[in-house]
This record gives C-alpha cells, sequence and structure tokens, in this order.
C-alpha cells in the first residue's frame, strides 16, 4: 500500500502494519458467478485476508437468500479515509458501524484507545468486535446503538467517520462534534448512487463540504425496524412506452448521472440488473424495477427503452444526463452537500448558492 501511494503518512502505515486483520476476520465469505455464498477460514488464506480487498463476513437472510450484512472494508480504502480526516494527537473520534473491529483497533493505534468510541446495532458484532480488540490489548468505548443518533453520551467529538451509507446525513452527528470538527460518510439515495462526502462544521451548527475524488461505496446503515421493500420482478412483455436512448446505458456504470438521475426524480427503492443470454451468459438487457409495479427494460446493442408503468423510469436520467452534459460533465468533486442545523440534506453543484441545488427528501 506504501509502494502505490494508498498511505502517505508514518501513523497510518505503522497502524495498519501492528494491527493484525486475521485476528478481526477469522472467517469469511465469498460469492461465485452463480451466486452461491461459500465459507472460508482465512488461517489458511493469508493471501486474501491480507489482500487488498473488502471481505464479507456476515450474511443475513433476506428475502428468502442470504444477503452481506457486515463486510472488512478494503484497508487501501479505510486508509484513503482515514488520512482524509486529518486526525491530530488528542482528537476524539466517533466510528459509526463497529462491524468486526478492524478500524477501530486502526484507531486506537493511532489516538489511543481511550479517544475511541464506536457504535454498532448489532449486539453480537459489538461483543466480538470488543472480544478481538482485547485479545491484542485494544479497549475502545463499543457501544450497540443505532448509529443515527450517533452516541450523545461521549460528545463532543473531534472526527465522525462512517464505514455504512446513509441517505441523508444526520442532524445529530453535526451537533456532537466539537468546535472545528469533520463528517466523512458516504451519502448514498440507491445502490451506487452516491460517494464519499467530507463535511465541516461552520458556525451556527451547520455541515458543509464535497465529495471525494475518488468513488467508494458501504453497505447500508441498518436499524432496529427496517422494512424489507419488495420490487415485483421486470415482466417479459411488451411495454406500454418504447423510445431511444441518449444517456448512458446502463446509466449506473456513469456514477455522477446515476447519482444526478435519484435528485431529478428517480423514486426510492429502484432496483437495477441485467438479463443475460442463455446460451452465451452475455448481458443483453438492462433493467430498472420499481416498489410500485413500474419497469423498465433497456436494449445494450440498440439502446431502445421499453417502460410500462405509471412512473416513468428513464425521464430522470435522461435529464441528469442533460444537466451533466451543459454543466461541463462534472466530476465527484464539483458536487457537495450542506446539511443544515434543522437536519435538511441539500446537494449543490460547484457552490452552495448554485441554481442547481436539490433538497434530498424521503420520496
Amino acid at each position: 500500500m506504501r509502494e502505490r501511494g494508498d498511505i502517505t503518512t508514518p501513523a497510518w502505515h505503522a497502524a495498519v502494519a501492528d494491527v493484525p486483520r486475521h485476528v478481526f476476520v477469522p472467517h469469511a465469505y465469498e460469492q461465485d458467478n452463480t451466486g452461491q455464498w461459500t465459507g472460508w477460514d482465512t488461517a489458511d488464506r493469508w493471501d486474501r485476508v491480507y489482500a487488498t480487498r473488502t471481505l464479507v463476513t456476515a450474511l443475513d437472510d433476506r428475502r428468502g437468500f442470504p444477503d452481506p450484512v457486515s463486510s472488512s472494508t478494503n484497508p487501501e480504502l479505510m486508509v484513503r479515509m482515514l488520512e482524509l480526516l486529518d486526525f491530530h494527537d488528542g482528537h476524539r473520534v466517533l466510528e459509526i458501524g463497529t462491524g468486526t473491529g478492524y478500524n477501530a483497533a486502526l484507531l486506537s493505534h493511532r489516538l489511543g484507545d481511550d479517544r475511541v468510541f464506536s457504535v454498532d446495532i448489532d449486539p453480537d458484532l459489538v461483543a466480538l468486535a470488543g472480544e478481538r480488540l482485547n485479545s491484542i490489548r485494544f479497549r475502545p468505548t463499543l457501544i450497540a446503538a443505532d448509529g443515527q443518533g450517533g452516541l450523545p453520551q461521549h460528545a463532543p467529538y473531534d472526527r465522525i467517520i462512517a464505514t455504512c451509507a446513509v441517505p441523508a446525513v444526520p442532524v445529530s452527528w453535526a451537533e456532537q462534534l466539537a468546535p472545528g470538527g469533520a463528517v466523512l460518510v458516504d451519502l448514498k439515495l440507491a445502490i451506487s448512487a452516491g460517494n464519499l462526502v467530507h463535511l465541516h462544521l461552520k458556525d451556527g451548527g451547520t455541515l458543509e463540504g464535497r465529495f471525494a475524488p475518488r468513488f467508494a461505496s458501504f453497505m447500508a446503515m441498518r436499524h432496529e425496524n427496517d422494512e424489507i421493500v419488495s420490487v415485483p420482478p421486470v415482466e417479459d412483455v411488451d411495454g406500454e412506452r418504447t423510445f431511444t436512448a441518449a444517456a448512458p446505458v446502463p446509466p449506473w456504470n456513469s456514477p455522477v448521472v446515476w447519482f444526478l438521475a435519484q435528485l431529478s426524480g428517480l423514486p426510492r427503492g429502484v432496483r437495477f440488473g441485467m438479463v443475460l443470454d442463455r446460451e452465451t451468459r452475455q448481458p443483453y438487457e438492462a433493467t430498472l424495477a420499481a416498489p410500485d409495479g413500474s419497469w423498465t427494460r433497456i436494449n445494450l446493442a440498440e439502446r431502445t427503452v421499453t417502460e410500462s408503468g405509471r412512473t416513468a423510469l428513464w425521464r430522470p436520467i435522461e435529464q441528469a444526463h442533460r444537466l451533466w452534459l451543459d454543466s461541463g460533465r462534472p466530476n465527484w468533486q464539483r458536487l457537495g452537500l450542506t446539511v443544515d442545523k434543522y437536519g435538511h440534506n441539500t446537494v449543490w453543484l460547484d457552490e452552495p448558492d448554485s441554481e442547481h441545488r436539490w433538497t434530498i427528501t424521503d420520496n
């Protein structure tokens, strides 16, 4: 990682070198091209546990299928985030999403475990993380709690780092920051639709900052009473509307356009997928499906769009693509976020007072 430039500071190099990742990931899961998950013990494969890759560490049954609910993030990404947050000696940090405890160990190595606080919704994960941390003599404060509310009893914090994705940044995090504090979190409005955003506390309790230049993605934050939204499958029938696509196909391969499409009216809960040829196993159609039963099929070769249902799913994508082109094809760094003291999240292009601003809602 140091040779590739993924670690640039001696303190974080020492943390990664000293903290044994295999202690925090004794077992992991891998999915093959058929969708089947297989477990493996990391003690037998140190070449895999010490690779720069994310390792799935826990599965849960959702919609009748095993679904990843916890992972050990790629160390390359973790160090990039830690360096971006610009920690200093004496800083206190709140981590949202304890997971395996590996990142809490890195933070404890750098800051001292008495200055590290971490929460996770899953009590079993918190207990396991605590055991693993104790085994290498780190004892940060770990609490089983919903990260949405932060950890007010130990505030204030100089830095808050979230290793899970949120659809909006909670105002409670801003309220728990010390003056000059900062937050780094993955803002995701849908799968792949968003990125890390680096926010700084301003006078008046507002958080504001820009998105990180490189794309990153985390699992969604979980809550106690999460509802699993059922999305009907895409129908293999004639649609009600057919036209030619001008926007990228598939749209989720163009991250900024895909993100802008969520802001331009694409409904929450839309799922995307690919249809494979039965003989070649190569994709020939991309699909979008909404909770209300609306669906879209896009022929990859002909770029024709076929839709059905009351919600036009492709229109917001075309609107987002036109905005992206008219604005000079902006990258992530031209996008920013403001979280005011009332909790309103506003995404903006170029500047906070830009004509292009969108308030995130729970539609």
